[in-house]
């Protein structure tokens, strides 16, 4: 099988409006061509960005601000954070320093039409990332959208949430990681509208006992090659 070319692209550290606006001139622009019928056998089938913003939360099209952000917009001034209300699917979520943010925006109709399929792959490379590198077990929680971790006591705690766009088959948004991220953000909202005593959220550095050693930059090269792998996929 041939395979897909994406241009990666590491932004860095960025704010999130910024970051939105490119994502959406990227997916603007993939879907442009394909109302024209413009592809060429040369184009490029779609782009991964990744990033790390400071702090901020958001919220998709349908999720319950009033019932899942838990402060005033007022407070999160005070703590320097951010809110947006967004065109993806899914609740409310928080992005931060120590969080690796990954954007797929990806052509669809060079990889298949289907959402559900999508998702599960885009966890596929959080569970490989985590199994392959640092032997954590990363699991799928039933009804629920992401990647989780079980302890002892069969407690759930989510590592990374996913949340995305699809029109004309054509992807935005994507997954956060939490890599060493200050967990107390999440103190505010309730993650991804998921009331439940038995679910909790953790980061990489909180699963290895608090490891200071973690490098950031080689996570971001291990979970894309891990991309690379389960979306057969070739960087630019």
């Amino acid at each position: 099988m041939k395979k897909k070319i994406l241009f990666f692209e590491d932004l860095g550290k960025k704010e999130y409006k910024e970051t939105w606006d490119y994502q959406k001139t990227l997916f603007n622009d993939l879907i442009q061509k394909k109302r024209k019928n413009r592809f060429s056998q040369k184009e490029i089938h779609g782009y991964l960005l990744f990033v790390e913003h400071p702090h901020v939360y958001t919220i998709g099209k349908n999720g319950k601000k009033d019932k899942h952000l838990l402060v005033s917009l007022d407070f999160l001034k005070k703590i320097n954070a951010t809110f947006y209300q967004i065109d993806r699917g899914g609740d409310i979520t928080y992005h931060g320093p120590g969080q690796l943010v990954g954007y797929p925006i990806l052509n669809m109709d060079y990889f298949f039409p289907d959402i559900h399929k999508y998702l599960r792959l885009l966890e596929e490379v959080i569970i490989h990332f985590l199994n392959e590198n640092y032997g954590i077990k990363g699991v799928r929680e039933k009804g629920e959208t992401g990647v989780w971790l079980k302890n002892v006591k069969g407690k759930s705690k989510k590592i990374c949430a996913i949340g995305i766009r699809i029109s004309r088959w054509v992807t935005m948004h994507g997954f956060a990681l939490n890599v060493n991220t200050d967990l107390r953000y999440f103190n505010y909202i309730i993650p991804c509208g998921i009331d439940d005593k038995d679910k909790e959220v953790t980061s990489l550095k909180k699963e290895l006992r608090n490891n200071p050693h973690i490098s950031f930059s080689e996570v971001k090269l291990l979970v894309k090659k891990s991309f690379q792998k389960i979306f057969h996929v070739e960087f630019i």
